[in-house]
C-alpha cells in the first residue's frame, strides 16, 4: 500500500484486535453485569423479606408478653394490643377457651399483618392464677 510517506507494510506479528472479538468482549461482559445486577436486586429482595419477618415476629413476641402480664379475662376475650410502629403493621389478637379443658386456662393467639398480609401468626396459652 502506498501512501504519502512512503510504502506500508503490514507485518504479520501486528495484528490488532478486530470487529468480531471486540463484539464478543462487550457480550461477555453485557452477561457478567447482567447475572451480577440480577445478584444483587435477589440478595436485596431477601434481605428485606427477612426484616420484615423479624420485625413481625418481635412484634407478636412483644405482644403476647404484654398480653400475659394482663389480669385474666374469661374467654372468649380481647386484649389491647401494642401500638405497632409505622409501616403498615397491624396486630390482632384473640383469646379462647380450650375445650373439654379447665376453665381457668385459655389459648392465645396473636396475628401481625402488614398491608393486609400476615407474616407472622404465635400461639401460647394464659392461665388464671
Amino acid at each position: 500500500m502506498r501512501t504519502a510517506f512512503g510504502t506500508v507494510r503490514k507485518r504479520s506479528d501486528e495484528d490488532g484486535v478486530g470487529l468480531v472479538e471486540t463484539l464478543i468482549a462487550v457480550g461477555i461482559l453485557g452477561l457478567a453485569l447482567t447475572a451480577l445486577l440480577s445478584a444483587v436486586s435477589t440478595g436485596s429482595l431477601a434481605s428485606s423479606r427477612s426484616q420484615e419477618r423479624v420485625t413481625a415476629e418481635n412484634m407478636a413476641r412483644s405482644q403476647l408478653e404484654y398480653v400475659k402480664s394482663q389480669p385474666y379475662a374469661t374467654p372468649p376475650a380481647t386484649y389491647a394490643t401494642v401500638t405497632p410502629t409505622a409501616g403498615g403493621y397491624a396486630v390482632s389478637v384473640g383469646a379462647e377457651a380450650i375445650p373439654n379443658a379447665d376453665s381457668a386456662i385459655e389459648k392465645v393467639t396473636v396475628t401481625v399483618t402488614r398491608n393486609g398480609k400476615t407474616l407472622f401468626v404465635t400461639e401460647d396459652y394464659k392461665v388464671d392464677r
